[in-house]
């Protein structure tokens, strides 16, 4: 299991503009680099990450190489209602991860 660290507000006010922030811990090994022998390192990225909000995708991003270790992605949404957010990565050699974070929304 891979470290995340999520930034969700806990409670928003209806219809706020929100941001979350998501780093997961991870090597993206891009399957050019050598290791101390020579040996090409095997690629190892992460594909794909999406979030969803009460079960509707909110974002969704594709991830290649070029992308450093542990990456970082932050975006908006608007709070509509209380719930869960799910956020998953997907990637190389049947790597997974999801995390659900709650939020609350006040009139």
């Amino acid at each position: 299991m891979a470290r995340t660290l999520i930034n969700i507000p806990a409670t928003a006010k209806r219809g706020e503009i929100i941001e979350i922030r998501a780093t997961i811990g991870h090597p993206m090994e891009t399957g050019f680099r050598p290791d101390d022998n020579g040996k090409t390192l095997p690629r190892n990225i992460i594909q794909a990450f999406t979030c969803k909000y009460n079960g509707e995708q909110v974002f969704s991003a594709e991830l290649f190489s070029a992308i450093s270790a542990n990456p970082y992605i932050a975006f908006y949404t608007t709070a509509t209602e209380s719930g869960n957010f799910v956020l998953n990565w997907e990637g190389d050699n049947g790597f997974t991860q999801t995390e659900t974070v709650a939020i609350t929304v006040t009139a």
